[in-house]
């Protein structure tokens, strides 16, 4: 047996099979082995954080990465896939902090940091044997066995190396600003961290609109009046109200004073607001009033509460106000007080929202610090000086008031801060309210509905914060980045073009500095006074600095006194750690030895790790140089993660590229979505719909489950996964597959078919074997294309219609006889030879996506024929070539002509629940030219046997037996023309057959109304025919049917006489026969059964390869019951 022969499809099973031949024959290793010497295809694997468990969109990340790396592979590149773990940040931290039962502040104090940072190197590696198994059991081809691992000191010098030359570049500096900040964390983040996903969520806070009592000695003449003057600023963080030092105006805007009344203390009040603002602050209950009068009258049992417009001034003149600080039990600022508590200006007011007046806390707000700084003079922020005589704000690192405000010492700012059994009733910021409604100092106090942002890691509110932070210029590089994005093939370019490049052409300086423990630190040593900094780029430098600190006295000895300088082994960089823990410790000196110089104390962000490895995996500048400055290896040809790496790899990757390299650090990128579940809702634990990928292999295996995720929506589309399109696609496309395999082999088996390795370039002698090769070369091209352009959803649904409708359902189907009749000789060589080709071209095609099933096929054809010398896998071959010369259209065009009539002829059928083994009269079918006229006729054949009619007759379409019938295709073009539909409707209903002719022939028109001429193409209509009496009719792709579905008793009988034949073989089947064994048949006698044997007992012998066919009473076989007969067959074997 040349063919091995299946029962059936076990997908599970084949994978199980296919993986342990893999190993054994090393395959994936030498599909890059063989390929050595030629041109690299460059791909980078995302690091994937192995502290945590892999999801279903791992699943369909890594299929993607691994479609492209195997067909360039099979293109002839030399496909390098190196994995990667990412190991420091703050899941690891979080995750550890939790596991030891501690905080960040107990870090250094009951844990070392040294004590620590082992067990956030034990945890990070926690779960790779769980991804290396998923990995294996996907078919993801990565180099597993060598990744690079951003803990490892290699790695870090890289990163150093990277960041001095940031620093030499004059793009690195230190500053003092307003970051965003996550107390939770106990870290600054960076803009794109902040920017990521799922950060910003709609909460629902408490608002102040605050009342800020002037000091009337400081207002213009035009303020002044007896009466005190407040003014409003509205804020939703009123926790930042104890640290107000300033409140802005815009100079433009117009503001008005109003007398009216304290709507909690109904005081009278004189208040300013933006004129624009006073109906959102007031609301239903104030009236305008005209006459003070009307002042005097209100009592607080009024419904409404008047006010009264007293005059109008313009920001400009306000500025200079000096006002009373609000939270009194609040300190002055430790230095400069008597600048703040002032108005000043700002570009940035507004009157979307608010009263027009900004509340200004320079230690919680960006923009409130810059307008604070501008200030001549400078207005300062709240800051007071703490133990150590170091200036803070009034809330701490930890999110909470410090005692210098002693009613909220001790209190988280936020809620979500506290643990659910301490979450006070009241929030600080009701507190803050309640108060000032007390003092008479809140206008308004409501609960706002508006987005906040939160970290990305803890999923708790951020703060903005002073920071003393390390920060990479962006500023500087942006054009260059924003130009080097435009030659990025972006998947899908949206995301390239509007995305990307929008969030480049905004991005701020990137905050570099961690306030963590666990990470790469900043190579940055400065003197106390900062006046000397140096920062460090490698192992070596580090040692030589080191000895000169020990020669200066400032260091007893060398920590790495075991390292071996040039000596690159990873024997030797595991004698050091470059870790917070160890290289703190470390005091270097200035040039001339009199300064000590300390370590900068906070560590690299971590995406800046993930962002470094096309150079870092390497160990670049100090070991493979070729790679990166000969291309090898850098940049990289494809990337691919999912959308949310925009502002995250991505970024990080472009960024560093583009300052130190000033070119693109890839060149071709996939976004790939999100995979949802079936009703379109995210997947989580919480909600109990998330997907285990291991069970899903296990379930229904690698091949059905890639193949699923590809082609049922582009990569970059959101993917709502169902678990019944996967059981669809075992069915249809792997199941057609099997089938057409299983047909293939039963016969070759017999026949004894022995391959070519490739068919002959002359033509064939059978139309459909020239055919179906023609369609195969064209979905080699065509197949190729899509690969090369990223489409992987377009390969999949090309292969599964080649393979399901053409070489399924019409070659193998047309010319099944072939296979199984007669004696082997050309013709059914020539068959077997066809169907060999096409089913070996597409394992080759389809294997990049289905790898296991594939290979199973691939080597179920090749495995027996050693003198045709096919490489041992598929993986190993090399992508099939296109001969355009077996291309040819005209075939392809006539012969899916057929497809189509048969389509529809076959619906037809189904509509009138006539059976295909149903013989029929005739099929008419009206052509418009004698092009069309021949091209029927040339199918004849095909289309008799496939419709299983008796006649067919091709008519004029003119000719008007077949009444057409016209209306617009109102899904089309009722979106485009609105009301305007109706002219259309109404130039429809007056077209003649002839005027629908010269439509399908010149496939436009052109309409006139409106004063408009409008052109619209034919598919922008829907053209039928009417049903004839004793025909049914049906129509597409401009193609017209009518079937003649009156039956004579003739044909009532050859369609018994076809179910008959049909129960004679499943029966055959039943017993176990082989196709080839002749039979006696013997039947009970029924009359009508009697009267269809006599008339097509020859037909029914040939069908069956029955010898005789024995009518008898005395029987006892398989009943039948069919057509209004009942009979009893009984199948002998000859012997």
């Amino acid at each position: 047996m040349s063919y091995k022969e299946y029962k059936k499809l076990d997908l599970i099973s084949i994978s199980k099979d296919v993986l342990d031949f893999w190993k054994k024959e090393s395959v994936f290793n030498q599909s890059i082995f063989n390929r050595k010497n030629n041109k690299p295809y460059i791909f980078y694997e995302g690091p994937p954080s192995a502290n945590g468990i892999p999801g279903i969109h791992h699943l369909m990340a890594r299929t993607i990465k691994d479609i492209f790396c195997r067909f360039k592979t099979q293109k002839g590149f030399f496909v390098e896939r190196k994995a990667g773990w990412d190991t420091h940040g703050l899941p690891v931290e979080l995750g550890v902090e939790k596991e030891l039962g501690i905080t960040k502040n107990e870090i250094g104090k009951s844990i070392s940091i040294e004590e620590y940072n082992n067990a956030c190197k034990r945890a990070v590696m926690r779960y790779t044997d769980i991804w290396n198994n998923l990995t294996e059991k996907m078919g993801y081809w990565v180099n597993m066995d060598d990744p690079y691992v951003t803990f490892d000191a290699k790695y870090m010098e890289s990163v150093w190396w990277l960041i001095k030359e940031i620093y030499n570049k004059g793009n690195l500096y230190k500053g003092y600003s307003i970051q965003p900040y996550s107390p939770k964390a106990g870290t600054g983040i960076s803009s794109h961290e902040l920017n990521q996903p799922g950060t910003y969520k709609d909460v629902t806070d408490t608002s102040v609109t605050a009342m800020f009592k002037t000091i009337k000695s400081s207002l213009p003449s035009r303020l002044k009046s007896e009466k005190d003057l407040y003014i409003l600023a509205w804020t939703t963080t009123p926790w930042t109200l104890p640290s107000n030092t300033a409140l802005t105006v815009g100079k433009g805007i117009e503001y008005l004073i109003i007398e009216t009344f304290n709507q909690y203390t109904f005081l009278p009040i004189r208040i300013l607001i933006a004129k624009k603002l006073i109906d959102k602050q007031f609301g239903n209950r104030y009236i305008i009033v005209n006459d003070a009068s009307k002042l005097k009258s209100f009592n607080k049992k009024n419904k409404m509460i008047p006010y009264l417009i007293v005059s109008s001034h313009l920001g400009k003149d306000l500025i200079g106000i000096r006002y009373e600080q609000l939270w009194n039990e609040s300190p002055v600022p430790a230095s400069n007080p008597g600048d703040a508590f002032r108005v000043i200006e700002g570009d940035f007011v507004t009157v979307d929202d608010g009263t027009g007046i900004v509340h200004t806390a320079p230690t919680f707000g960006a923009d409130d610090a810059r307008v604070a700084k501008e200030s001549i003079p400078e207005v300062p922020p709240l800051l007071v000086l703490d133990e150590n005589k170091n200036y803070v704000p009034l809330v701490d690192l930890d999110g909470k008031f410090r005692k210098e405000v002693p009613s909220l010492a001790g209190k988280y700012v936020k809620n979500e801060y506290y643990s659910k059994e301490k979450t006070p009733d009241r929030s600080v910021d009701v507190e803050i309210a309640i108060k000032l409604k007390e003092k008479n100092l809140a206008f308004k106090v409501e609960k706002h509905r508006h987005s906040y942002p939160n970290c990305w890691r803890t999923d708790k509110p951020i703060l903005y914060y002073p920071l003393d932070s390390w920060f990479i210029r962006i500023d500087n590089v942006q054009d260059k980045m924003v130009a080097l994005n435009k030659s990025i093939n972006w998947k899908p370019k949206s995301t390239g073009e509007k995305r990307f490049s929008n969030w480049l052409r905004n991005a701020n300086d990137w905050n570099l500095s961690r306030s963590r423990f666990w990470g790469i630190p900043l190579p940055i040593w400065s003197s106390k006074d900062k006046s000397e900094i140096k920062v460090i780029g490698s192992v070596s430098e580090l040692i030589q600095e080191i000895n000169k600190s020990v020669d200066a006295g400032f260091m007893k000895k060398n920590p790495f006194i075991n390292f071996l300088l040039g000596d690159m082994s990873q024997k030797n960089y595991s004698n050091i750690d470059l870790h917070k823990n160890i290289v703190d410790k470390i005091v270097l000196t200035d040039p001339k030895g009199e300064i000590a110089l300390y370590r900068e104390n906070d560590l690299i962000d971590v995406w800046f790790d993930s962002g470094s490895m096309p150079y870092a995996q390497w160990h670049y500048p100090f070991e493979n140089k070729e790679k990166i400055d000969n291309e090898k290896s850098y940049p990289a040809d494809f990337i691919a993660e999912g959308v949310d790496q925009t502002r995250g790899w991505f970024y990080t990757l472009h960024a560093i590229s583009s300052i130190v390299f000033n070119k693109v650090a890839y060149k071709n990128v996939i976004s790939n979505g999100l995979v949802l579940d079936k009703q379109g809702q995210k997947m989580s634990k919480r909600l109990g719909n998330s997907i285990d990928p291991f069970k899903i292999l296990n379930d229904y295996g690698p091949d059905a489950t890639r193949w699923y995720m590809i082609s049922n929506a582009n990569p970059w589309d959101n993917l709502k996964f169902d678990l019944n399109g996967i059981l669809e696609i075992q069915r249809k496309f792997f199941g057609t597959l099997h089938n057409t395999y299983s047909f293939f082999s039963l016969y070759a088996n017999i026949d004894g078919f022995t391959p070519e390795k490739s068919m002959n370039d002359k033509k064939q002698k059978n139309e459909l074997d020239n055919w179906i090769i023609s369609e195969l070369n064209s979905l080699i091209l065509e197949v190729e294309s899509y690969y090369e352009d990223y489409e992987p959803t377009k390969v999949c649904r090309s292969i599964s219609e080649f393979v399901q409708e053409k070489l399924s359902n019409w070659y193998v189907r047309l010319n099944r006889r072939r296979f199984w009749k007669g004696q082997y000789g050309e013709d059914k060589n020539s068959a077997y030879q066809t169907l060999y080709d096409c089913l070996i071209s597409i394992t080759m095609l389809s294997a990049p996506i289905s790898p296991f099933f594939m290979e199973r096929l691939y080597r179920d054809l090749t495995i027996n024929f050693p003198n045709m010398k096919y490489p041992k896998s598929v993986h190993l071959t090399d992508f099939p070539r296109f001969d355009k010369n077996k291309i040819d259209l005209t075939l392809q065009k006539r012969i899916n002509k057929a497809r189509i009539i048969t389509s529809l002829a076959l619906s037809l059928r189904k509509k009138e629940q006539i059976k295909v083994r149903q013989p029929l009269k005739r099929i008419m079918i009206p052509v418009n030219s004698e092009k069309e006229r021949n091209d029927i006729l040339s199918i004849e054949e095909q289309l008799k046997s496939e419709i299983n009619v008796k006649e067919i007759e091709v008519i004029d379409g003119d000719s008007g037996i077949l009444v057409k019938q016209i209306k617009p295709n109102f899904k089309i073009l009722g979106p485009r023309f609105g009301k305007d539909i109706k002219h259309i409707t109404s130039f429809t209903n007056q077209m003649t057959s002839d005027d629908i002719t010269k439509l399908e022939q010149n496939g436009r028109i052109e309409l006139k109304f409106n004063e408009k001429k409008v052109n619209l193409a034919c598919s922008d209509f829907e053209i039928s025919s009417k049903d004839i009496s004793g025909w049914i009719v049906a129509r597409s792709n401009m193609i017209t049917v009518a079937l003649d579905i009156t039956l004579t008793q003739t044909l009532i009988d050859e369609g018994i006489a076809r179910e008959f034949v049909n129960k004679i073989q499943n029966y055959r089947k039943d017993l176990g026969l082989e196709v080839t064994d002749t039979i006696k048949i013997f039947v009970t006698p029924d009359p009508i059964l009697n009267q269809v044997i006599m008339s097509f007992k020859k037909y029914i012998q040939e069908e069956t390869l029955a010898k005789s066919i024995t009518g008898d009473e005395n029987i006892k076989g398989l009943d039948l019951e069919f057509d209004k007969i009942k009979t009893s067959l009984m199948i002998k074997k000859i012997i």
